[in-house]
C-alpha cells in the first residue's frame, strides 16, 4: 500500500473521531444551556438579530415585525436556534449569517489548499491544510472571539450592576436605569443593556428581555441576573437589593476564579513545557544534524513512528488540559 494512501486514511480515521468526540461535547453543551434557560423561564427562547449600526428606533421597528411575522395566538413563536447561530450571537457576529460564515471557512480553505500544493507538499499535508482552513481555523477563531467577549462582559458587569443600583435608589424607572447603563458602558456591557433597552421599548416584559441575553452571553453570572429579574417581577421584591447581592457574588465569584487560576499557574506551565518539549527538541535535532533525523521523515517505519508520536502526544496534551482546566 503507497505511503501517502496510508497517511491519509490515518488523517481521515483521526478527522472522524475528533468530529464524532466534538460534536458530543457540543450536544452536551446545548443540552446543559436548555436546562439552564428552562430553569429561568420553562420556555425556549425567540430569535433577535444584533445589528449596532442601525439607529435604534429603526431597530426597535424591525424587532416589532419580526415578531408580528413569528407572533402565532399565545404570543411570541419559538423556534429552535442552530448551535452556528448560536455561536456567531455570542462572538457579537449576528449580522454574519450561517451561509456567509461557511463561504468564509471554505474560502479559506481552498486558499491554504493552494498555498500548500505551489508550495511543494504531499497530497495527505494538502489535503490536511485544507480540512484545517475549512474547519478548525474559523471554528478557532469565533471560539476566541466568543471567550474574549465574555471576559470583557464579566469583568464590566458588576460596575454596571452597581451604577443601575445607584440609579434605582435616586428613584429612576427600571428601563430609564437600563438605558443609561448602555449609554455609559461601553463593549459587550453596553451593547447587550441596549438591546434589553430595545426589546422593552417593543413590549417585551423586563423578565424575557434579559432571559434573550442570557441566551446571547450563556455565563452564569448573566443566567443569575435573568433568574433574580424574574423572581423580581413576580415576588415584587427590591430590585435595587437584589442587583447589589447580585453584584456582591459575582465579584466574590471573580475573586474565586482569579484565585483558581493562581494556585493551577504552575500546573499549567508545566504541562505547557511537557507537551513543547518534544516538538523543539525534534526540530532542534533536525536543524543541528538533520542526517541522524532523516530515517524519521523519510522511511515508512519512521513515519508510521512520527505519526504515532503526534497522535499520542495529542491525546496526553488533551488529557492535562482536562485535568488543569478547574471550572468556578
Amino acid at each position: 500500500m503507497p505511503t501517502g494512501l496510508i497517511l491519509l486514511l490515518v488523517f481521515i480515521a483521526f478527522l472522524v473521531i475528533g468530529g464524532m468526540a466534538g460534536t458530543l461535547y457540543l450536544l452536551n453543551l446545548n443540552e446543559k444551556k436548555k436546562r439552564n434557560l428552562q430553569v429561568i423561564s420553562g420556555q425556549t427562547l425567540s430569535e433577535f438579530e444584533n445589528d449596532k449600526n442601525v439607529h435604534p428606533s429603526k431597530r426597535r421597528a424591525n424587532m416589532a415585525k419580526r415578531l408580528q411575522k413569528e407572533g402565532d395566538d399565545d404570543g411570541i413563536k419559538t423556534r429552535k436556534i442552530s448551535p452556528l447561530v448560536s455561536l456567531l450571537r455570542q462572538a457579537g457576529w449576528a449580522h454574519i449569517s450561517p451561509a456567509k460564515f461557511w463561504g468564509i471557512s471554505i474560502g479559506l480553505g481552498i486558499a491554504l489548499i493552494l498555498i500548500t500544493k505551489l508550495s511543494g507538499q504531499s497530497l495527505p499535508v494538502v489535503i490536511m491544510s485544507g480540512a484545517v482552513g475549512a474547519f478548525g481555523l474559523p471554528r478557532f477563531i469565533l471560539n476566541f472571539r466568543t471567550n474574549r467577549r465574555q471576559k470583557k462582559f464579566l469583568a464590566e458587569f458588576p460596575d454596571a450592576l452597581e451604577s443601575m443600583v445607584r440609579l434605582l435608589k435616586a428613584g429612576m424607572p427600571v428601563g430609564e436605569a437600563i438605558a443609561m447603563v448602555s449609554r455609559e458602558f461601553t463593549g459587550p456591557v453596553g451593547e447587550e443593556m441596549s438591546k434589553v433597552y430595545d426589546e422593552q421599548k417593543i413590549g417585551i416584559s423586563l423578565a424575557e428581555a434579559c432571559l434573550h441575553a442570557a441566551e446571547r452571553m450563556p455565563i452564569t453570572e448573566m443566567q443569575m441576573f435573568a433568574t433574580g429579574i424574574s423572581i423580581q417581577q413576580q415576588t415584587g421584591s427590591s430590585l435595587s437589593e437584589i442587583l447589589l447581592n447580585l453584584a456582591k457574588v459575582i465579584r466574590a465569584r471573580f475573586r474565586l476564579k482569579r484565585k483558581v487560576q493562581a494556585l493551577s499557574a504552575e500546573a499549567k506551565a508545566s504541562a505547557m513545557i511537557i507537551g513543547a518539549l518534544p516538538i523543539f527538541v525534534g526540530l532542534g535535532m533536525t536543524v543541528i544534524n538533520p542526517d541522524y533525523m532523516y530515517p524519521l521523515y523519510y522511511t515508512l517505519k519512521g513515519k508510521y513512528m512520527l505519526w504515532g508520536a503526534i497522535g499520542w502526544m495529542t491525546c496526553g496534551i488533551l488529557i492535562m488540559k482536562q485535568m488543569i482546566n478547574f471550572r468556578v
